[in-house]
């Protein structure tokens, strides 16, 4: 990728007579838009999967991981939909990642919830991407399967309230999915679709949750991301939150305007979702 505080020029290379040719082309990018020829190397992971660890921090110095979300269902590198735990992690290397989102917010003094992420290989080696210093869109599914509130220890740690946990009180519980419900064409190349809403009918039941700001004649705008409302299904084990994940598709009425429900009750069904054996490039 070219440097110069660009970016603009990737290319991947696999062998050494690509690397070569790229390398002089990126280069003679970098340096006619910035006027710096720097590049930078970095290993291409091939189809990996998208792992995310939610970590939370006080001002005491006391940081603690709450487990993966699994990410990797994700359309334009946005994510649809969100899942924990994943299902390609064993016991072994859900520790090690989770120690080493530990260390890494330890080591920069972090404080507050934050998610670090990770990309995973087909030989379960993990990579760094980037860390959120932030609340995240998918933190239901953590908050379901640890039966931690992230918001509510936000505000206590705001307060300069120490953690009211220790690592070894965080255990995962069941299983639990989340669908990014989006104003949006996946006909359509996922193209945005505002509008004015018509009737709104919400799924229902035992641990279904539906995060939403939106109401009847509320009018969706063009100018924001698309996202309407988070649906979370919290079940037993994973094939129970599938089945109950697309019922909940299927009694989500949202009127007036195009959105992706129908799109999620697909993936729900399809073959490499339901074995858990998706990646992410599965949208694509």
């Amino acid at each position: 990728a070219a440097g110069g505080g660009g970016g603009r020029g990737i290319s991947v290379c696999h062998n050494d007579a690509e690397f070569k040719k790229a390398f002089d082309l990126t280069s003679m990018e970098a340096e006619s838009a910035f006027g710096d020829k720097s590049v930078y190397i970095e290993k291409f992971v091939e189809n990996p999967r998208h792992i995310e660890v939610q970590i939370i921090a006080d001002s005491k110095g006391n940081v603690v991981h709450l487990y993966e979300r699994d990410c990797s269902v994700q359309r334009r590198n946005q994510k649809l939909i969100e899942e924990a735990p994943s299902s390609i992690l064993n016991d072994e290397l859900r520790k090690k990642m989770g120690q080493s989102a530990v260390k890494l917010a330890k080591h920069v003094g972090y404080e507050n919830a934050g998610t670090i992420e990770f990309l995973v290989d087909s030989r379960k080696n993990y990579y760094f991407i980037e860390m959120n210093t932030r609340i995240q869109v998918e933190h239901p599914v953590t908050e379901m399967i640890t039966g931690i509130d992230l918001v509510k220890e936000q505000i206590k740690i705001a307060y300069g309230k120490q953690l009211s946990f220790k690592q070894r009180d965080v255990k995962i519980y069941g299983h639990a999915i989340e669908c990014r419900i989006n104003a949006e064409n996946p006909l359509n190349n996922f193209m945005p679709a505002p509008g004015k809403i018509g009737k709104i009918l919400l799924p229902g039941g035992f641990n279904v949750r539906f995060d939403s700001h939106i109401y009847p004649d509320y009018e969706v705008p063009p100018f924001y991301d698309s996202m309407l409302g988070k649906l979370i299904v919290f079940a037993p084990n994973r094939k129970e939150a599938l089945r109950k994940m697309r019922i909940a598709l299927e009694q989500l009425v949202i009127e007036g305007i195009t959105t992706n429900v129908e799109y999620h009750y697909a993936i729900l069904h399809a073959t490499d979702f339901v074995k858990g054996t998706y990646d992410t490039g599965f949208v694509a």
